[in-house]
């Protein structure tokens, strides 16, 4: 006997917060985890006292001045970034898109490489700086992008975001070739712990500074994971079933940008975390986005976490920048999907 489909769906809902549950747990696993482990090692038993308003001054600093702001923001950095990548992929029916399709990465990167260019070294450390100047470039870059797709007759064509976007990353690009080669090494060498995607050094101001942005737009973009439904099924059945295509694309576009250019603002460019969690979240849950959104955001966080976490536990006498461990995590799973996209 077939199932209605009423059966199918509450099966699919059910399954999908089994796995948020599941995703949940590990997620506070590795948290707890992460806690004992950095170049300074901390015991479970530490940890608990620390916590609890025991352990000495050095615990204390440890635990929470370098290493819980850490653990929180690369939390919100995968959860942000990954959202981004799960509506990206949805607005352009790409598979392979990420918030770096729409030269997010890029654009924030020439932009801390232009202010390096031109102001001090120790005014480009400073807490709030660096942040100001990535969303700055982020969305600058993104305004273009649209701007250059959407035509008055057409509206915005994914297709020509797509295109439009690769174009700009790539010009963009040489640009911070030619910067980089023009700056002095100790310039160079803050622009590139930045670039790096490495959240060392994280304060609670950076927590701060992601938190509204995530609180604002993840429930927005989970609030319109109906509208995204429909739009993934192409303009003229969008247009049937009643949606407002300019306004609905340009509503998520700006959300998916504004949660990417603040994670990138606030961790540097962390790659590929927008296009795996989206791709191993539609494979457990399925293509709907009322549960695609939420496993998608729990996916990035769990992955830039662990990244985290093994990058500055891997090396006794140093850390390697969270990016770099998650490009290697995710290099041979984007390499993968590409093949299969070609065969």
């Amino acid at each position: 006997m077939n199932m209605p489909p009423y059966g199918h769906l509450a099966q699919r809902s059910k399954k999908a917060i089994w796995i948020g549950l599941i995703l949940i747990a590990a997620i506070i696993a590795v948290f707890l985890l992460s806690m004992n482990l950095g170049a300074v090692r901390m015991t479970p038993q530490e940890v608990i006292q620390t916590l609890f308003g025991g352990g000495d001054a050095r615990q204390q600093l440890v635990l929470f001045k370098l290493r819980l702001p850490r653990i929180v923001i690369a939390l919100l950095i995968g959860a942000g970034l990954a959202a981004s990548g799960a509506v990206m992929q949805g607005l352009t029916r790409n598979p392979l898109a990420e918030p770096g399709i729409l030269g997010i990465n890029a654009g924030s990167g020439l932009a801390i490489m232009l202010y390096a260019a031109y102001f001090p070294v120790a005014t480009l450390g400073t807490a709030f700086m660096m942040p100001l100047c990535a969303l700055a470039g982020a969305g600058l870059t993104a305004v273009l992008i649209y701007s250059l797709a959407f035509k008055k007759s057409e509206g915005l064509s994914p297709t020509s975001l797509v295109l439009n976007g690769i174009g700009i990353a790539a010009g963009i690009s040489a640009a911070m070739i030619v910067i980089a080669v023009r700056l002095t090494p100790e310039k160079y060498q803050s622009v590139y712990i930045w670039l790096a995607g490495s959240i060392s050094g994280t304060t609670w101001n950076y927590v701060l500074a992601l938190l509204p942005w995530i609180l604002v737009l993840v429930p927005y973009i989970l609030y319109k994971a109906r509208v995204l439904n429909v739009l993934v099924l192409g303009d003229k059945t969008a247009l049937g079933l009643g949606a407002n295509l300019d306004k609905d694309r340009f509503g998520l576009l700006a959300a998916a940008v504004g949660l990417a250019a603040a994670s990138v603002a606030s961790g540097g460019a962390i790659s590929f975390v927008g296009l795996i969690g989206p791709h191993l979240a539609r494979r457990l849950v399925g293509p709907n986005h009322k549960q695609l959104l939420p496993i998608s955001a729990l996916l990035g966080a769990l992955l830039v976490l662990v990244g985290d976490t093994i990058g500055r536990s891997v090396m006794h006498t140093g850390e390697v920048p969270t990016g770099i461990v998650v490009a290697i995590i995710g290099a041979p799973y984007f390499l993968y999907l590409l093949a299969k996209a070609k065969a």
